[in-house]
């Protein structure tokens, strides 16, 4: 008998069915966790093997690297067991992979802040401060103030969860830029649109696929998140639109396409790259090497590329992609549609009653909007263009 069957003969049987971890050939009780094999113990030792896993698993599942801490709830342990809840709704639905990468991404910036074995119940007012000052090195206020509101909802889990016996305590040097301050920061960076004639400049200037994104920006609405992570069956060229929900909330978008956009999509169809990763292979946008365009925590790979495109043309300001999102709603607005043009977007009222009630908005009404943003773009000479179904709709709701 070789030693192989002699290992494969004398293999134990789990102490019980629900035993959370198996019998590997090296003789370790061992658990696959994110595609990787992690081992916990020696087979005549179950027991100890278990307690190694169950201390180590929220951080494995959370895609963190388990250490040995000090009793008591760590920074590290903490992070693990928020991020193996956030990950139960991305699997559900219920939260979506631009929000969780964020969580992430906040909870390795509280452990590379605080250190893996940094008690939580020892943290105070003069950490978060530290934090606080940190972060407001490479952010803006309206960034200060989304991660100022993840960190506090890190902590909160733990309060909520039974993990500490009393809150923590952030202090005043851990609050969110207040609103007058946010106000009087947006003044001074100046509008956050671009004019047509600068968005002409970028067509005219951007090769693929950038060229794609950008008009497909300003046609739907669109922002960073949306064309990095737009499907290709969520695009019906044929017909002329595009029906794809927001990433970050889910709320359900249509908006039809302009001829432009067809064309620019079309042509960038045809010498799109093979997908790198099986996974990626459904999306609209790759990069050259075949990769994703798709936003992962604060890095944005169509900011930096656009980023490039405005030093290349020359086109200043405190303005980004997201810069094209503001033009469209600010276009749209004047076809007096505010329904219609909120539809594109992807917004919701709360508190707006009509809201629960209101499951569509017509064709005609989107087009009208899409149609007038269209002309404000590229000016009177595309008028003779105007969609049939369109044409209508521009009377009733222009005139």
């Amino acid at each position: 008998m070789t030693k192989a069957n002699s290992t494969r003969s004398n293999r134990p049987n789990k102490p019980y069915p629900d035993f959370p971890l198996f019998p590997h050939a090296t003789r370790r009780w061992a658990k696959k966790i994110r595609g990787k094999l992690h081992y916990f113990g020696p087979w005549d030792d179950p027991d100890a093997a278990l307690q190694k896993y169950l201390a180590a698993k929220d951080a494995l599942h959370a895609g963190l690297t388990p250490v040995d801490t000090p009793d008591g709830l760590t920074v590290l342990l903490l992070c693990g067991k928020f991020l193996t809840t956030k990950k139960q709704y991305l699997d559900t639905g219920e939260l979506s992979i631009h929000s969780f990468n964020d969580y992430a991404a906040s909870c390795k910036r509280l452990i590379k802040m605080f250190g893996r074995n940094r008690l939580v119940s020892s943290l105070g007012p003069d950490d978060f401060q530290r934090l606080r000052a940190k972060i407001a090195k490479t952010y803006g206020l309206i960034r200060i103030g989304n991660e100022v509101n993840r960190v506090r909802g890190v902590f909160k889990y733990a309060r909520e969860q039974g993990l500490l016996d009393k809150p923590v305590v952030f202090g005043q040097g851990f609050k969110r830029p207040s609103k007058g301050t946010i106000e009087k920061h947006r003044q001074t960076q100046g509008p956050k649109k671009f004019q047509a004639d600068e968005i002409r400049k970028m067509l005219a200037t951007a090769g693929q696929p950038l060229k794609s994104m950008i008009v497909l920006a300003i046609n739907a609405g669109y922002g960073n998140s949306d064309v990095g992570t737009l499907p290709l069956d969520k695009l019906d060229l044929q017909n002329g639109w595009v029906n794809y929900a927001r990433p970050k909330t889910g709320i359900a978008r249509r908006c039809p396409l302009w001829p432009e956009t067809i064309s620019a999509l079309k042509e960038w169809l045809t010498v799109r790259p093979a997908p790198k990763n099986p996974d990626h292979a459904g999306l609209v946008f790759l990069t050259i090497h075949g990769g994703t365009w798709a936003k992962v925590a604060s890095d944005s790979p169509v900011s930096k590329e656009f980023k490039k495109l405005l030093d290349k043309i020359g086109v200043m300001g405190h303005r980004n992609f997201y810069g094209l999102r503001h033009s469209f709603q600010n276009a749209g607005d004047e076809a007096r549609d505010f329904i219609a043009v909120r539809s594109v977007m992807g917004h919701t009222m709360s508190g707006d009653i009509a809201t629960h009630y209101r499951e569509r908005v017509s064709d005609a009404r989107l087009q009208a909007v899409a149609e007038h943003v269209r002309q404000w773009l590229f000016g009177a000479e595309k008028n003779q263009q105007v969609q049939p179904a369109a044409q209508p709709a521009l009377k009733m709701f222009i005139a």
